[in-house]
């Protein structure tokens, strides 16, 4: 990639490069870190065994990273240094002349209380907190913050007994007692080498939950979960979710914990979901509390597959790590995968699938379409922060599956433990994973390697063609890939096709590929191997009327063209046996019949469209064989921004316009059908947690928001008596959304008696914050700036950043995208006033202008007038300014 492919001019930025990547000429044997613990002045105090590596340059200075630190003493061998042995860099400390191997002092003070960015050390509702992935411990201490360089870590923290009666670190705690003034200490020793990303601190006053797991070898493994007082009755959801995760690993993929004890603490302030610190993860409470009454039957998986995400990061990211953070999707991609496959195991696969290719869909497509567009494993980047995306992390969940779809699950597995026993307590890339897949199949991945690569993502362009007379069906194959910054020509993908075909009456037909002529498509069981840029396949012995089921399952990350007439489209709705493809029909179906009401919006005809659609949706409605999960999902349109992905400009009036008629029409037309649905699927007994129960909510819901289209006071009186009913948060939550996004005269007054009822419950008054948010109604706009001073929001509190300003971006299109632009004007502002509070939070709220050119011009002006603005603001944080210039590139 050109050095400023994706620079903006008149900025002096340094960009790391992946190919300028060089190992850290020293080995730190050991890390001694002592915390006394104080809001404005902590001392840090930090002891590191360093030995030059025997292949390193002997005039290389030691260079350690350190940010907003005050150094106090700086010592080498129990000698203190003075100014003119060491200095200051940008970011860091540069010390020359060094020893080749000596021991390093060094005493440092820094300010938890100030620090709002939730990066290091820091102190949030009166708890102590660290987050050091990325580049997080360079706050705490001088260190060489990168994952290739791996040590043992001592910890010591003190504080005060009262105030702070739990001290938490990484490993196994080895000593405690009690100090002068009211203080205490305790003393943990993590026995594996580690990162300084992986580094943990926590202390506080917490409620406690205890429990144990016995591993597959007989070990006994002490479980607990920290969370604030009052919420334990909360936690037991995430406690059986850890126990499950844990058996789950063992029986799949053979991998048993390692240490005697494993942590959970939850936090209310926290930039990320949670993370895997080795023994001591640290969890937003998002992910770890549920209980019937605050939580969502979404809520209560999300935690299930969260709690299983961080569990499993113990190998595929602890034992085995990253050399460089370019390696990213090394762990995270393999992770998410791990916990995909752990949650379907405990829900439903077809669902489940349907569940995460919607988010390759909405967002990771976007993505790739944008600026800032980047390979799973990217090239280049000014903060890394940026590159926790869903590219990295759910695109590269895609390519780990592609790898098992490929080799199969024994030799997905074959491949894991090739991996773990060559590179177990090592820092190593995307590279010797592939080997590792290679070498324990005998499978050739040369060509399969571009999906780390190559960014974008590839389009399929299939034509079929029947000859009656030999009852041959053709299919020819063409792949593309659009150009991306900084990437023109692709170089054509090795894409895992699954495929069936589907007679007259919906059934499979045996496959019995025909191969002629050289470079025709390999095919395997179901799978075509689609490696050329042009490639044709021929099935032999294929009745006529036959339709093909393509991409099955979602077989890799790609964008499928083939010409579905509206009836082959009904028929898969209606026969597939692919549950994935099925859900697919009908979405295409949608999309279908909008993008064709967006026509005739623009040329001024009436709207209308085939009624064989309505048919169709009430033969999936009415289809007793479906699971409820399953219909919820099949039966809900497309959302604006997946529609959005479908086309290369929009305009969003007609979008939204179009979307509103369909859903209205099928409202209309199903009426009867929906209530009768709703009646028979609605609960008011007893709550249950049970597969069966959660598809009723699901199902019941969808058809809730169908009768709410048709304006009725006796469906909105439906929707106020579950409101009222409600003994579950999923019951609650979906009517309160559907009252307050409808014309009800008193859906404010409503609103504010849920607020009220759930006002000491922040993560419920956060699914308030994102209704409100989300209110397609004009007056919305003027509702969320008010909020900005209502006692429910905190700008320093991410999670409710992202509930009212991040849902108004992401979830409400007909506002967010208004014709006089105040939704633009609101979204630059509140990142003008958090960007110096906290840069992550304020990047990831810039990327909702990446796609400013999709639609008409007058956006087009008013988005990029905000960008330039947001470019102009004193002491730009990179993380916000990486995203604003890239867009305007």
């Amino acid at each position: 990639m050109n050095q400023q492919e994706n620079v903006a001019p008149n900025r002096d930025v340094q960009v790391h490069y992946r190919s300028d990547y060089k190992a850290y000429p020293f080995d730190i044997n050991s890390v001694s870190l002592s915390f006394e613990l104080d809001p404005d002045a902590t001392i840090v105090s930090s002891i590191l065994d360093i030995k030059r590596k025997a292949d390193a340059e002997n005039n290389e200075p030691l260079c350690l990273d350190g940010v907003d630190l005050e150094l106090l003493t700086i010592e080498i061998n129990g000698k203190g240094l003075t100014e003119d042995e060491y200095r200051f860099v940008e970011d860091g400390l540069e010390i020359h002349n060094v020893p080749d191997a000596f021991e390093l002092k060094t005493r440092v003070k820094i300010s938890p209380e100030t620090n709002t960015s939730l990066e290091g050390l820091y102190l949030s509702s009166g708890k102590y907190c660290t987050q050091c992935e990325a580049e997080g411990f360079r706050k705490i201490t001088f260190y060489p913050d990168r994952p290739d360089v791996m040590s043992q870590f001592t910890v010591r923290i003190e504080a005060s007994k009262s105030d702070f009666p739990h001290l938490l670190s990484n490993g196994n705690r080895v000593d405690y007692g009690k100090l002068e003034k009211g203080k205490h200490f305790a003393v943990w020793e993590d026995p594996f080498k580690k990162p300084s990303y992986l580094f943990a601190l926590c202390a506080g006053d917490y409620d406690l939950l205890t429990d144990s797991f016995q591993t597959m070898s007989g070990r006994e493994v002490r479980l607990e979960i920290y969370v604030d007082k009052g919420k334990l009755d909360q936690c037991h959801h995430a406690m059986a979710s850890l126990k499950k995760a844990m058996k789950w690993d063992e029986e799949v993929f053979g991998l048993e914990y390692d240490l005697d004890i494993y942590m959970i603490v939850a936090v209310g302030d926290f930039n990320m979901g949670a993370m895997e610190n080795k023994g001591l993860n640290i969890f937003n409470t998002k992910y770890v509390l549920a209980s019937q009454d605050t939580a969502t039957d979404t809520d209560f998986i999300d935690v299930e597959g969260v709690i299983g995400h961080e569990y499993f990061h113990n190998w595929t990211g602890n034992r085995v790590t990253c050399r460089d953070w370019f390696q990213l999707s090394l762990k995270e991609g393999l992770t998410v995968f791990r916990d995909q496959e752990f949650t379907a195991d405990q829900t439903d696969h077809g669902v489940k699938r349907i569940e995460d290719v919607k988010v390759i869909r909405s967002h990771q497509f976007a993505e790739d379409a944008g600026p800032m567009a980047h390979p799973i494993r990217p090239d280049s980047y000014i903060e890394m922060n940026n590159f926790y995306t869903v590219t990295v992390y759910n695109k590269g969940a895609e390519v780990i599956r592609m790898y098992q779809t490929l080799l199969g699950r024994d030799g997905f597995k074959r491949g894991l433990d090739v991996y773990f026993e060559r590179h177990d307590g090592q820092a190593v890339t995307c590279e010797d994973f592939v080997r590792a897949m290679e070498d324990a199949n005998h499978y050739d991945l040369e060509q399969f390697r571009r999906w780390y690569s190559q960014a974008g993502t590839p389009e399929v362009h299939i034509r079929s063609y029947y000859d009656a007379e030999k009852r041959q069906l053709s299919l020819n194959l063409k792949q593309t890939c659009p150009e991306t910054p900084g990437q023109k020509a692709k170089a054509p993908f090795h894409i895992p096709l699954k495929l069936g075909l589907l007679d007259s009456a919906g059934a499979n037909i045996p496959l019995k590929p025909l191969l002629t002529g050289e470079g025709d498509t390999p095919v395997e069981g179901d799978i075509v191997h689609l490696k050329q840029a042009e490639q044709t396949v021929i099935f032999d012995d294929v009745p006529e009327g036959t339709i093909p089921s393509l991409l099955r399952g979602f077989s890799a990350p790609v964008k499928l063209d083939y010409n579905y007439s509206l009836n082959e489209l009904i028929f898969l709705f209606a026969h597939d046996t692919d549950s994935f493809n099925r859900w697919q029909a009908g979405q295409e179906l949608f999309s279908h019949v909008i993008f064709g009401l967006c026509e005739q919006l623009a040329s001024g005809k009436t709207l209308n469209f085939n009624e064989s659609v309505i048919k169709a949706v009430k033969n999936i409605l009415d289809d007793p064989d479906l699971d409820g999960q399953f219909k919820s999902l099949a039966l809900t349109i497309p959302g604006v921004n997946t529609l959005i992905e479908e086309v290369d400009s929009v305009n969003i009036d007609h979008l939204t316009e179009a979307r509103h008629y369909l859903k209205q029409r099928l409202a209309e037309e199903l009426e009867l059908d929906w209530l009768l649905h709703y009646q028979t699927n609605h609960q008011t007994g007893e709550f249950e947690q049970s597969k069966e129960a959660v598809s009723k909510r699901a199902l019941s819901g969808t058809c809730l928001s169908y009768l709410m289209t048709l304006e009725k006071d006796a469906v909105y009186q439906l929707a106020l008596q579950q409101l009222d009913d409600a003994n579950n948060m999923t019951d609650a939550s979906t009517a309160l959304k559907l009252i307050m996004h409808s014309e009800y005269d008193d859906k404010l007054a409503v609103a504010e008696d849920f607020y009220q009822k759930w006002q000491n419950e922040d993560l419920v008054v956060n699914k308030w914050l994102l209704i409100m948010a989300t209110d397609p109604a004009d007056e919305t706009i003027d509702r969320i700036e008010s909020l900005l001073d209502h006692p429910s929001f905190e700008l320093k509190n991410p999670n409710k950043v992202r509930s009212l300003i991040g849902g108004f971006t992401s979830a409400n299109p007909t506002q967010f995208h208004r014709a006089d632009g105040r939704g633009y004007q609101y979204l630059a502002r509140q990142i003008k006033s958090l960007y110096a509070v906290n840069p992550q939070t304020a990047a990831r709220l810039t990327g909702a202008f990446n796609r400013w050119r999709k639609f008409d011009e007058k956006r087009q002006l008013m988005m990029r007038e905000q960008l330039e603005e947001i470019l102009q603001m004193p002491e730009l944080s990179k993380d916000v300014y990486e995203i604003a210039s890239k867009a305007l590139k």
